[in-house]
């Protein structure tokens, strides 16, 4: 098919806002093998002193993530924090009933802090407001933050953990609507208990960022209604709104499965316009921000173990294999939560390994890069500055749930050292598209990019083909006026660097 034409046209001087740092944040909850056999494997070869895999550190650090939501997700809602501190051999085994798995409690607070460490991420610690609440937040934050001299502050410095651990940032339970949910509440019970939880924690610590619970996902039949109650409740003691978004092309559309970035866009206007709501009512100046602490593609249709067998320890649960397609969806959200940077100030890519992960791993064996891995990473160490204003002009391909989308959707972050950055998807399946950007007034000097595409849409990163999909030069550059032109593949991946 021929090649057709679409621009893109930016200036340095108009800006959205700061890449806030906590946008690129990722996901680890006790659930399949996402901690055992993936960060954690006291007896891998790579292992370090904390039974933490080496190879996966060092995949953690390419990848980029700046903070991981931990430890769940709906593993908190029954989760006791205390089972997971002190000496190993005194953790009691529990069960798991949010995933029906067996939960050791090996790995715990303080080896989360120390993965945190190596790592060189940000923690974000969720409370368990489904079968605990706010007796047991105040306990675990004084455990984790409060130097010395009390109860729970000396036991964790008798644990080896002299220093507090600093967490500032507190999701205030997990998904309270879904019916899944251990401890599952209506609104006004979930924002009265968010509410009381926020303000006695910040007695201790008038500074921490804290996050309600939105809707578990768009399509709530409760979605709206339960924004608007929660945070008439809790409207002045949080600071962000939470939202999930998961996408697969389960009924066959393709074509809707590639503008998916499309509701995702919808879903964030709809919560900022349902708090802003709320705030007018309150009559305050304060904006309420989104904590976008779970989103990715994930085809969800293995919702029960694969080993067949409830209580077991770590099965191998939702370990999604992603395709070059599913690389391109995950590339189009990721420049969904740029292009919406002024609100969308939180994000958790989820999960980190494994369970539905751009990192797997095999017990014992190697770890290797997902396809969904690459756009993460070049995003994490490119996209960070200040997203820029775009104009953008596309042909249409026309789907099944949005109508017309345009083909091409982009974003330009600009750097302190004057480069500009421009991730830019082609959705169309069949379709290329000659880019032509108009960088304004900025200098443009080298030019260089890279492509994630494949002929094979259904192309995987497998443990006996780990590179099968990989990002490569795109030779196609052209500059001339200052204007740049690039052949895009049809279903890519784009990361374009301007130096200035």
């Amino acid at each position: 098919m021929a090649t057709q034409q679409a621009r893109i046209e930016f200036d340095p001087r108009f800006t959205v806002a700061e890449v806030p740092d906590r946008l690129y944040g990722s996901f680890v909850e006790h659930l399949g093998r996402c901690v055992y056999t993936g960060i954690y494997e006291p007896d891998h070869p790579t292992a370090n002193e904390d039974g933490l895999r080496g190879d996966v550190l060092d995949l953690v650090r390419e990848l980029g993530p700046t903070m991981i939501r931990y430890p769940g997700g709906n593993f908190v809602s029954s989760f006791r924090w205390e089972d997971s501190v002190g000496p190993k051999e005194d953790r009691p085994r529990r069960l798991d009933y949010s995933w029906g798995v067996t939960e050791t409690n090996q790995f715990g607070l303080s080896e989360f802090m120390k993965f945190c460490r190596a790592t060189g991420v940000e923690p974000n610690m969720a409370v368990n407001l489904g079968t605990r609440g706010l007796q047991e937040a105040l306990d675990l934050i004084e455990y984790a933050n409060h130097p010395s001299g009390t109860a729970w502050s000396d036991l964790r410095r008798s644990h080896g953990d002299e220093e507090p651990f600093g967490i500032k940032l507190w999701c205030l339970g997990n998904e309270m609507d879904g019916p899944w949910e251990v401890g599952q509440m209506t609104a006004t019970e979930y924002g009265r208990i968010a509410d009381q939880t926020a303000r006695a924690m910040r007695k201790m610590d008038r500074d921490l960022d804290l996050v309600a619970c939105g809707s578990s996902w768009h399509g709530m039949p409760t979605f709206g209604a339960w924004e608007s109650e929660v945070l008439a409740n809790c409207y002045g003691s949080v600071d962000f709104i939470s939202a999930h978004a998961y996408y697969h092309p389960g009924d066959g559309d393709v074509p809707s499965f590639m503008a998916s970035a499309q509701d995702m866009e919808r879903y964030i206007d709809d919560v900022i316009a349902t708090a802003d709501a709320v705030g007018a009512k309150l009559k305050t100046d304060k904006k309420i921000n989104i904590a976008f602490d779970e989103w990715n593609v994930w085809y969800q249709d293995e919702w029960e173990t694969t080993e067949h067998a409830q209580w077991v320890e770590a099965p191998r649960q939702l370990e999604d294999r992603y395709s070059a397609m599913d690389a391109v969806v995950f590339g189009s959200l990721m420049i969904t939560l740029l292009r919406r940077c002024d609100r969308v100030t939180a994000a958790c890519l989820a999960q980190l390994v494994n369970v539905i992960g751009p990192i797997m791993t095999e017990p014992g064996g190697p770890a290797w890069r997902q396809t969904t891995f690459y756009p993460f990473a070049e995003a994490s160490e490119f996209g960070r500055g200040k997203v820029l204003r775009v104009n953008a002009d596309s042909p249409i391909f026309t789907t099944g749930k949005y109508g017309d989308v345009a083909s091409l959707h982009s974003v330009a972050v600009a750097g302190e050292d004057g480069s500009v950055t421009v991730f830019a998807v082609n959705r169309d399946l069949e379709t290329p598209l000659s880019l032509t950007l108009d960088a304004g007034t900025a200098s443009v000097g080298s030019v260089t990019c890279s492509t994630l595409t494949d002929e094979d849409p259904h192309a995987k990163n497998t443990l006996e083909d780990q590179n099968r999909v990989v990002p490569v030069e795109n030779k196609s550059i052209a500059v001339a006026d200052g204007q740049i032109t690039i052949e895009l593949p049809a279903m890519s991946w784009n990361t374009i660097r301007i130096t200035a």
